[in-house]
């Protein structure tokens, strides 16, 4: 699908964001069961992500939980006693949901390198998707996956839930009342002390995890204890390391706030291992640069900046994560734990800041926006359009860093200019032998 296409389901992402509960043109249809029927999920990954997500859906009116999925059987059995779920529905192959038609929607809480494939399959399967953060491991999925939603005509919610916070949404609008004049430029950054994974060698499985299943499309490489449950994070094949982990959701909404809904035309990005000695590949530091031209006059160019330092306890504003925008007439602080601070164009802190119109978010649950948004047919607040821009920065990013040079992108072709090899990146490699997960037209 061009991107043009695409754009036509949403103006903007501010837009779709601020009419939330807009129904739109080409919106997904509603249950064919009726509007009033219980809409049946399936959990597919069982880790510690997934049961957090699915809790999210139990507290609510007519939503079962009724498959979970997960090739660790020790896991499945767990999340399956926690949601009331029948022994003979807590299955290892993805597949077995897919094919009941009495299921409406699933969960994909996944490692990054299922997300697409998992959630492509199911709006193949004509299953409506909640898929977690990053919504793709690489940036072609991506592409994939935004096109299988639209095929079905399906709901697709991405796991970046500030798009359902009121508190969020309410200083984006200031933003777009020009509490601050035009914001030129933005900065999101991601703080934090993770973990040393150690060094590990190849060894057996656990017993109860099928590693088959858990390899899936991605090319096969032995089990190996430190990239395996969780640690999979920090793994170029299986992977987005902690930009695509937790970057995401500062970025989402820095590209929100900056008011951009498009994919930039210049990244750059330095970075690599300074504090780490082990077997992580992404780099525990990193800064990226993103440019997005706009029209090419002045006044439409917009630029956003991204840090993380993973070794840092030493936050910024004490927030681990947030984003500042830069406006002709001010400076805003805004950070998902809450914090909201606005200073003029001389400097001076503006007290209480208030929207002059705030954004009426009905459903400030994101999972509830999610079963809303099937039953009322529209698009979800983290529609998978505007999920894919956010996920996409941390893909282009790291084409970026991997290659240490500037790559050049046509926005509306969704193509790297002039460089084959980062080109060549916006896609990676598959089992040898093929796979029934790997997603057609990769």
């Amino acid at each position: 699908m061009a991107d043009t296409d695409r754009r036509n389901f949403l103006k903007t992402a501010s837009a779709a964001s601020a009419t939330a509960t807009a129904v739109l043109a080409g919106a997904p249809a509603v249950l064919a069961k009726g509007v009033n029927d219980k809409l049946v999920v399936g959990l597919i990954g069982c880790g510690g992500r997934g049961p957090g997500v699915a809790q999210g859906f139990t507290g609510q009116p007519g939503v079962e939980i009724a498959y979970v999925c997960d090739p660790d059987e020790q896991r499945r059995n767990k999340a399956a006693a926690q949601f009331g779920v029948k022994s003979e529905r807590a299955v290892g192959d993805l597949r077995k949901i897919l094919d009941d038609k009495s299921v409406d929607a699933v969960i994909v809480a996944t490692p990054d390198h299922w997300h697409a494939p998992a959630s492509i399959l199911a709006c193949d399967a004509g299953k409506h998707v909640y898929v977690e953060k990053p919504c793709a491991h690489n940036f072609r999925e991506g592409q994939l996956l935004v096109e299988a939603a639209r095929r079905n005509d399906r709901v697709v919610q991405h796991g970046t839930q500030q798009r359902s916070n009121p508190f969020t949404a309410t200083a984006i609008q200031m933003l777009r009342e020009g509490m601050i004049g035009d914001v030129l430029a933005a900065k999101a950054w991601n703080v934090q002390r993770r973990s040393n994974i150690g060094h590990a060698k190849p060894s057996a499985p656990p017993a109860g995890l099928d590693y088959e299943t858990w390899i899936g499309p991605a090319a096969m490489v032995p089990f190996q204890e430190n990239r395996s449950h969780y640690n999979w994070h920090w793994w170029y094949d299986f992977g987005t390391g902690d930009m695509g982990n937790d970057g995401v959701h500062d970025l989402d909404y820095a590209v929100w706030g900056l008011g951009v809904d498009t994919h930039p035309s210049r990244v750059v990005s330095l970075g690599g291992k300074s504090y780490f000695d082990d077997d992580q590949q992404y780099p525990d530091t990193q800064t990226a640069l993103f440019e997005y031209e706009g029209d090419g006059s002045i006044g439409s160019r917009r630029q956003l900046t991204f840090e993380m330092r993973l070794w840092d306890k030493n936050y910024p504003y004490n927030a681990d994560s947030g984003a500042e925008f830069y406006g002709t007439a001010g400076q805003m602080l805004l950070s998902k734990r809450g914090k909201l601070l606005v200073w003029d164009e001389r400097n001076r802190r503006i007290d209480k800041p208030v929207a002059k119109n705030p954004v009426p978010l009905k459903i400030t649950n994101h999972q509830q926006d999610f079963v809303d948004a099937i039953k009322t047919s529209r698009r979800p607040n983290a529609d998978i359009e505007i999920g894919f821009r956010s996920a996409a920065l941390c893909h282009l990013a790291t084409i970026a860093n991997r290659l240490q040079r500037t790559v050049n992108f046509d926005p509306a072709a969704e193509k790297v200019v002039g460089d084959a090899e980062a080109q060549a990146m916006l896609s990676r490699t598959y089992r040898d032998g093929g796979h029934w997960a790997i997603p057609a037209g990769v």
